[in-house]
């Protein structure tokens, strides 16, 4: 067996005059697999990679128990907004010599020093970092180590400062240590899997079609060889094995081509934001069993393949002779894998919408990945029951059909790698597309006033004063108004109050006309009719008030965002009863753009740490560029597949023209013109490829209505995007019959037939 195996190695590189096309099929099958394992091996690292990041999550999480001969280090959180940017800081200071060191820090930072993670350190430094080191408190003084981050893309430091004026704060922690216990082992998200479970079946169908056709190229001159080897005395069985030694050559390089390029491709993993998450490239390290897993079956795909190949050939030392008569397809499991996958997502569409549970999103899962594996595997019987009951039409035509006749599966197969693509690409980009509509449909429908103050800052009450007197002093602020906020409950009934002067309100609402002691009702808002409880946690032990008789209500488009339900009372409407809260909302209007005024004023009271925080009432574009980002990067992921199944195409058009040299020179000496010929070929892939789009489009569009409809979120079909997959797929058509052309050229020449 060694020495077969050993023989079919040498021939994968040598074989005679046809070398030339032997080291083709070895490159093409080495690059196949090559992808095949770089695809697959970042896929099996995905347990690594959350186990990771809950290691690191146990190992930063905060211990509060007092330990002997620890002194506390005193923490407080806080954060820093600057439009879509969140940046959540720490202030911390060592309440002793024996205190605890934070993750990812060689020491507990001095008053005035800055620790920042890399990723907020590269926004800092970037051409837009202005606006975030104006909400900085200092200068960054160094940088977190990756044993203090959980995410790579984490937007977070460590900021010293001292006892007093941490303790200061309502919200401190006494931290005796961090880590320590078990990692929670959180599981993989089902609606996680729902969104990456159809794109790997997506991407990895499509590479497996281009492994099986890349290791059955050239089977006609490899039948020549084994008919050879046969008349030297070699026997059938062992001729199986020099044909798997053919194709074992070619796993083992693609295995090795994909390892190295999964080492290459490593490090920029971490530069991918997934979901709004960023991953440390040098946690994927697939486990040993899937590693083994991965190295054993990927090659044994390929040489399962080229023994597959032979299953209908029989190699005599004469010659080889194929099974002519067609075998009847066995139905039951194609039609079993579909008629589950219809079931579980049918079952998901029956649900009421919006209810989007674990096991829906797990029915929709695999329902959707069995859908797109029924398609590839029935589309070669729908092409052949479609190629047998068509007849007649001009000589291209009826020589394409024919050759369909007798011999569809090989065509439909490798067509199935493009179909899959399509329909893949189809089902994420209208699940985005109409996640994208109901985001700007939503920011559509937002009718707030446009005239209200965008810049708050939250004041504690220990720095109201002086927050007040600083965004006072900003430059460039033509508008500063102040309020509380407070709750007024009477029994089941409450409603949220925001108190201020009449100008402060004036920067949260349009008011027709504001006197002492007015107040107004935003909206719906409830108003109270008799006395009602303010306090400042919702519950009923607060001082009673009692609201006036005349409340005016305004509407919500003459209001701010989030005043919906809400009373503007003024000062002397609440006088003489002590409202409680622990937090002073500052509000600022001035000429330029909202980043602009909420920079000028974080830069006023940015050395007051926790004690104050800027916020800047923008619509958030952030779902809307995530969803962006992730439709492109998935478009681009689908072109690029879209062009292995374009090769694939490419390699059977090539391998049919040279299994029928014969037939095809002797119609050029008949008479039959190259036209003819080159549009049989065109039309023998074409009719495979338009049934194909048909049920991709068919399959891609319907398996969105489930989904959207768990998500409870409206269809928005972009007709564009999925005209543009089909013409793509036409287009690789008309690519491999262009590419073809000279090779046709060459067979039909007359001097080939009297060679052969």
């Amino acid at each position: 067996m060694i020495a077969n195996l050993l023989l079919g190695l040498r021939l994968a590189v040598g074989g005679g005059r046809m070398s030339g096309q032997a080291l083709l099929r070895l490159a093409m099958t080495a690059v196949g697999i090559g992808l095949v394992v770089a695809v697959l091996l970042p896929a099996a690292s995905v347990s690594s990679v959350v186990d990771a990041r809950e290691d690191r999550a146990a190992d930063t999480a905060q211990i509060t128990d007092p330990k002997p001969g620890v002194d506390p280090l005193y923490t407080v959180e806080w954060s820093a907004i600057r439009g879509n940017q969140f940046v959540r800081l720490t202030s911390v200071a060592a309440g002793g010599p024996h205190a605890p060191v934070p993750p990812g820090l060689t020491a507990v930072p001095k008053p005035g020093q800055l620790f920042v993670s890399p990723e907020l350190g590269r926004l800092l430094a970037g051409p837009d970092g202005a606006g975030l080191r104006s909400r900085m408190p200092a200068a960054p003084a160094g940088t977190i180590t990756k044993p203090g981050l959980v995410d790579a893309g984490q937007v977070t430091a460590w900021y010293g400062s001292t006892v007093d004026d941490v303790k200061s704060s309502p919200d401190v922690k006494s931290v005796y240590g961090f880590g320590g216990g078990e990692p929670p082992r959180v599981a993989i998200a089902a609606t996680l899997l729902t969104a990456v479970l159809p794109v790997v079946v997506a991407l990895l169908l499509p590479l497996l079609i281009f492994v099986t056709t890349a290791s059955r190229m050239g089977a006609a001159q490899r039948d020549q060889r084994l008919a050879a080897l046969r008349l030297l005395g070699v026997d059938a069985r062992q001729v199986r094995w020099v044909a798997a030694g053919e194709s074992l050559l070619g796993a083992i390089i693609g295995l090795v081509l994909g390892v190295g390029l999964f080492l290459v491709i490593r490090p920029t993993l971490g530069s991918l934001d997934l979901f709004g998450y960023r991953v440390f490239g040098e946690d994927f390290v697939p486990p040993w069993p899937l590693a083994v897993l991965v190295v054993v079956l990927v090659p044994a795909l390929a040489v399962g393949a080229a023994l597959f190949g032979l299953r209908r050939t029989i190699v005599e030392p004469l010659g080889v002779v194929r099974q002519g008569k067609p075998v009847r397809r066995r139905m039951w499991w194609r039609w079993g894998i579909t008629a589950v996958g219809v079931l579980l997502v049918g079952s998901a569409y029956a649900t009421e919408a919006g209810r989007a549970s674990d096991v829906l999103m797990f029915a929709l899962t695999a329902g959707s990945a069995l859908l797109l594996i029924g398609v590839t595997v029935l589309l070669p019987w729908i092409v052949e029951g479609i190629a047998g009951r068509l007849r007649g039409g001009p000589p291209a035509w009826q020589l394409a059909v024919r050759r369909l006749q007798l011999d569809s599966g090989t065509p439909s197969r490798v067509v199935s790698g493009l179909v899959v693509v399509v329909a893949g690409s189809i089902l994420l980009q209208v699940v985005l597309n109409s996640l994208l509509a109901a985001d700007a449909a939503e920011t559509k429908a937002d009718q707030s006033w446009a005239g209200a103050a965008h810049v708050t800052v939250y004041a504690d009450q220990s720095a109201a004063a002086e927050v007040q007197q600083r965004v006072a002093a900003a430059p460039g602020l033509t508008q500063v108004g102040t309020t509380r906020r407070a709750s007024a409950v009477a029994g089941d009934q409450w409603t949220g109050l925001e108190i201020g002067s009449c100008a402060a309100l004036a920067l949260r609402a349009q008011l027709p006309s504001c006197v002492d002691g007015s107040v107004f009702a935003v909206g719906d808002a409830p108003v109270p009719s008799g006395p009602v409880h303010l306090t400042a946690d919702s519950t009923e032990n607060g001082p009673l008030w009692t609201p006036p008789a005349n409340v005016v209500r305004i509407p919500l488009t003459s209001a701010a965002r989030n005043l919906d339900g809400t009373l503007l009372v003024t000062d002397a409407a609440v006088a003489g009863v002590p409202v409680p809260g622990d937090t002073t909302r500052v509000y600022a209007k001035g000429p330029g753009g909202t980043a602009e005024v909420g920079d000028r004023v974080a830069a006023a009271i940015s050395s007051l740490t926790w004690h104050a925080t800027v916020d800047t009432d923008e619509r958030s574009g952030a779902p809307t560029g995530i969803l962006a980002t992730i439709r492109s990067v998935l478009l681009a992921a689908s072109l690029f597949v879209l062009a292995v199944a374009a090769l694939s195409l490419l390699m059977l058009a090539v391998e049919q023209i040279a299994e029928r040299r014969r037939a095809l020179a002797a119609l050029a000496a008949s008479g039959v013109p190259l036209g003819v010929l080159a549009r049989s070929s065109f039309a023998q892939i074409a009719l495979p490829v338009a049934i194909g789009v048909v049920l991709a489009v068919l399959a891609g569009t319907g398996l969105t209505l489930p989904i959207l409809r768990a998500a409870d979120i409206p269809l928005k079909l972009d007709v564009g995007l999925i005209a543009s997959m089909a013409g793509a797929a036409v287009a690789a058509v008309l690519v491999v019959t262009a590419c073809t052309i000279p090779l046709l050229r060459q067979v039909t020449k007359v001097e080939s037939l009297r060679a052969e």
